[in-house]
């Protein structure tokens, strides 16, 4: 299958309350949905009509199978999912207050599988000509995953369109200026960033939107993503800076929103679309997952976010 997409890195089971306003440790049922923010990318792209596949690894268990029956399901190609033997398929548990943004509970000890990815795992053909690849930040916080993926970036070339998610947590890190070094290290091998205020600070040592997007610019990337939550979206060329407004929404679960947006950024990219373009469908696409449960199950599909635009 040709690729429009490959998203890289973490991949697991999301488990959400089905009472709310209970504190996690007296939820009585939980909803599943596959989770993690690269699949959830594939998955949002892939109900945009992109050809999408995710490269992970996953432990050798029922969850593990889960997730590639899941994947296919949605359209995304499971080909490039790998086993971790030894390990097992992450489960993240969420707490849904406050909704906006849910603390989550991850279990990813002693090593999430998706952070074992080699140079062995890696489908290279794919990784140097497919039109969008897509990395995280938390794809370097440990090796042997750090390393792969900045192999991947330098056999990449800086090829458009190459996309870093800062995607930074806490948890995934021993410390702030080990993630700034890292994830500065993959600023200068990309051409795409996006991040929000607090991944920004951590990237390039300012929240502040403007001028963390003229850093970003200034580290080589030709489009610059922040995203200010309730004060919308701001993009970033060396031709200039917009902010787009963001869409009115009342949210239920906020996780999925960022990646609903990643999904529609890479559509938005694909077709070759002006930055405000692509920053106003990706607000929709993420402000429609805002208002619903879950992640890869809620991503919108085009008529549902053209909807919203109108």
């Amino acid at each position: 299958m040709s690729l429009d997409l490959l998203t890289v890195g973490r991949v697991g089971v999301d488990l959400y309350p089905e009472q709310s306003g209970v504190p996690l440790g007296q939820v009585r049922t939980f909803a599943r949905s596959l989770g993690g923010t690269a699949t959830n990318v594939a998955v949002a792209a892939a109900r945009l009509g992109r050809r999408a596949a995710v490269l992970t690894n996953v432990g050798p268990d029922p969850f593990g199978d889960y997730v590639r029956e899941a994947l296919r399901g949605f359209g995304v190609s499971a080909e490039f999912v790998g086993n971790a033997e030894g390990l097992r398929t992450p489960v993240v548990f969420c707490a849904l207050d406050p909704p906006e943004d849910p603390p989550l509970l991850f279990y990813r000890l002693p090593v999430a599988p998706d952070l074992t990815l080699t140079t062995a795992d890696v489908p290279w053909p794919v990784v140097e000509e497919v039109p969008v690849l897509w990395v995280t930040g938390t794809g370097v916080s440990i090796e042997p995953a750090r390393a792969t993926q900045r192999e991947m970036l330098r056999r990449r070339g800086r090829r458009a369109h190459t996309v870093l998610d800062l995607d930074y947590r806490p948890m995934f890190w021993s410390d702030v200026d080990t993630a700034r070094r890292e994830i500065g290290w993959m600023l200068d091998h990309v051409t795409v960033a996006v991040g929000n205020r607090a991944e920004v600070e951590v990237a390039v040592g300012t929240a502040d939107p403007e001028a963390a997007a003229e850093r970003l610019l200034a580290r080589g990337v030709s489009l610059a993503v922040v995203k200010k939550g309730s004060d919308g979206v701001l993009v970033a060329t060396p031709d200039g800076s917009w902010t787009v407004p963001p869409c009115p929404v009342e949210v239920v679960c906020g996780l999925g929103a960022g990646d609903a947006f990643g999904g529609a950024l890479v559509h938005g990219l694909l077709s070759g679309w002006e930055p405000v373009r692509m920053a106003r469908y990706a607000n929709a696409a993420g402000a429609i997952v805002a208002g619903r449960l879950a992640c890869a199950d809620a991503m919108p599909g085009p008529a549902e976010i053209e909807e919203l635009l109108v």
